[in-house]
């Protein structure tokens, strides 16, 4: 039996999620005598229940705002005691579509899913979204719950429309599912059977949970202990971290996952230091090894088995995003991909397809928007160990976070990982950067000029390249119309193109750079995440971001490509500055005024180089 049931409670918002898991713990004793004495004194704004009865939902909103609002916002975690003895961990989700991606972090880690469908409104989107995600997250058992039967007299030609509803739902999901008839209201068919539902003759949600096992046991699968911490002291050396998977123990032969070196597990040690015979899934431990081997944070020990098996290191995946962030994601752009302890820049390279919710079916996109669902294809700038997320919840799921703000941007679960990169190693070549400055009698460096349309970049690029090769420096201008008139024809205007177009010409600037060239890059690249990711690619010292800062009044006045006037009569609706937004550097490594003299400006310029 497993020691703690994790549940996610989940709907669409006033399904009465709150209120049947508020019943359940106030019957159950999970409920303390201070909730249940402000649940019965306190209302929140258009209640109905009377003062001196209990509203079981409060014993489940956290928030002050919940209260205020009438919903759940974050996720409530409460805990109860089934009769059987087993300890049950309940999350609360939000039932908002606006916070689906708190649902998905707290389906992440559930065994168990209860599905409120509100009897008098049916099945809904948010009902469809919330049993892909849990599909998606690895919850393999639904638990579904027709509420409200009371407001609709226990209907039950009503119930079992609904429940087919789901139960299909569920079959072409792949999950496991049963359907219930409930009033959390009224407490029908929530702890006690009920006397309104003569017609039901199955188990009560109670009995439902209390009588759950797994579908499936990976008792005998291979275990993962992903390092948290490397442990040194005297005459110590341990490496600490959480046992998913499978059990661990002592003897163990266990392989460091991407280098294959394999050893065997000498001592098991739990939180407080004790020998521990076996340690299961979900116990923090301390392994030390028979031998000295190298390893350090981030690594994976598991069983060497699983090197052959699908855990090899890969620079590419195909992988299921559920996209939680207001900006859509954008192919071509850098994120930080974020799995366990290990974090490295990830670029989704493909949006293969969306889920669309309510049918099941799967629609050509090229984009995920707030609470999509897709199915993406990312490579990493180095190889990443990452278990199939069928195959391991913990070891096949990441996150990604935006480079710049820092916000996480999508929940990922890993399908399988693209092979096409396995094979590839970069030649060491003789002759190299180094050699290649020495010839020219030049230090190679980017000078990356952003600004509006309009604002000089071009031409100041233009006087520059002259000046320097009067000096007889080498030097390369890229610029974003000749680029796109060729390498980058294939790309629009929208964000996702444009993040495109910056990327591929940051790795040209990146390959000339490496040739010993002085490179000059003319590029509108209107948004900062864009130019941090072109940064990034350089070491220190090699890349400048040099602002041509010209007021748009004074770029709309020249015009040189007759930009401004289409946009103003509505035919170019993706133009920087008008339809589209520029955001100016924050930090520059350079400011040059574009409405001033272009004979100042390229000294500027050829200063800067000199410093």
């Amino acid at each position: 039996m497993v020691s703690v049931l994790r549940v996610i409670a989940c709907g669409s918002v006033d399904d009465g999620k709150s209120t049947l898991i508020g019943r359940l713990l106030a019957t159950t004793g999970g409920a303390t005598k201070d909730e249940l004495d402000y649940a019965t004194q306190t209302r929140r704004g258009g209640s109905t229940i009377p003062v001196g009865e209990v509203d079981y939902s409060l014993l489940t909103d956290g928030l002050e705002a919940e209260h205020e609002q009438g919903i759940t916002i974050d996720v409530a975690y409460r805990f109860l005691d089934l009769p059987s003895g087993r300890r049950v961990i309940i999350a609360d989700a939000p039932g908002h579509e606006q916070y689906t991606r708190n649902m998905a972090v707290a389906a992440s880690t559930a065994d168990v899913a209860i599905l409120l469908v509100d009897a008098t409104k049916g099945v809904r989107e948010q009902t469809y979204r919330h049993l892909a995600i849990c599909a998606l997250m690895g919850v393999r058992t639904v638990i579904a719950a027709v509420n409200k039967l009371d407001a609709v007299s226990y209907d039950r030609a009503l119930f079992t429309n609904l429940s087919n509803e789901v139960l299909a739902a569920a079959n072409d999901l792949g999950v496991t599912a049963s359907v219930l008839p409930a009033s959390a209201l009224g407490g029908d068919n929530v702890v006690e059977p009920s006397p309104n539902l003569p017609w039901y003759k199955g188990p009560t949600l109670l009995e439902a949970l209390s009588t759950w096992e797994p579908v499936e046991s990976r008792a005998d699968g291979d275990y993962r202990l992903p390092v948290q911490y490397v442990i040194r002291a005297d005459d110590f050396r341990g490496f600490a971290g959480m046992v998913v998977g499978s059990t661990l123990q002592p003897g163990d032969p266990v392989a460091v996952a991407g280098s294959g070196v394999e050893s065997k597990i000498d001592r098991v040690l739990g939180p407080g230091g004790n020998e521990l015979d076996m340690a299961r899934p979900g116990t923090p431990v301390t392994v030390t090894l028979t031998d000295d081997v190298d390893i350090r944070r981030g690594d994976l020990l598991t069983t060497p088995d699983t090197r052959h098996n699908g855990l090899a290191p890969a620079t590419a995946c195909s992988a299921t995003l559920v996209w939680t962030a207001e900006e859509p994601l954008r192919h071509g752009r850098s994120y930080l991909l974020s799995a366990g302890s290990r974090t490295v820049p990830a670029v989704v390279t493909n949006v293969r397809d969306r889920l669309e919710v309510v049918s099941g079916t799967k629609l050509a996109a090229r984009t995920l928007g707030l609470n999509d669902i897709g199915t993406v294809e990312l490579t990493t700038d180095t190889p990443i160990c990452l278990d199939s997320y069928k195959t391991c919840r913990e070891t096949g799921s990441f996150l990604l976070v935006d480079r710049v703000s820092k916000e996480t941007v999508a929940a990922g679960m890993v399908r399988y990982a693209l092979r096409r990169g396995r094979n590839v190693v970069p030649h060491a070549y003789t002759v190299d950067r180094d050699a290649r400055q020495q010839q020219k009698g030049q230090r190679s460096t980017v000078l990356w000029l952003t600004g509006l349309p309009g604002s000089g970049k071009s031409t100041l690029a233009d006087a520059l390249e002259r000046r320097l090769h009067a000096l007889g420096l080498h030097t390369y201008v890229l610029d974003g119309d000749n680029v796109r008139s060729g390498l980058n024809k294939d790309l629009g205007f929208t964000p996702e193109a444009r993040a495109e177009n910056v990327r591929r010409v940051a790795e040209v600037s990146r390959i000339l750079l490496d040739s010993g060239l002085i490179v000059i890059v003319a590029l509108v690249s209107p948004f900062r995440t864009d130019r941090a990711v072109a940064k990034s690619l350089f070491q220190p010292g090699d890349f400048a971001e040099v602002w041509v800062n010209t007021p748009a009044d004074v770029c709309a006045s020249r015009d040189p490509k007759g930009l401004y006037a289409k946009a103003k009569a509505g035919t170019l609706p993706n133009m920087t500055g008008v339809g589209q937004a520029y955001e100016p550097p924050e930090h520059p490594d350079l400011v040059v005024d574009g409405s001033g003299s272009l004979d100042d400006a390229a000294d500027e310029l050829c200063a800067f180089l000199r410093s």
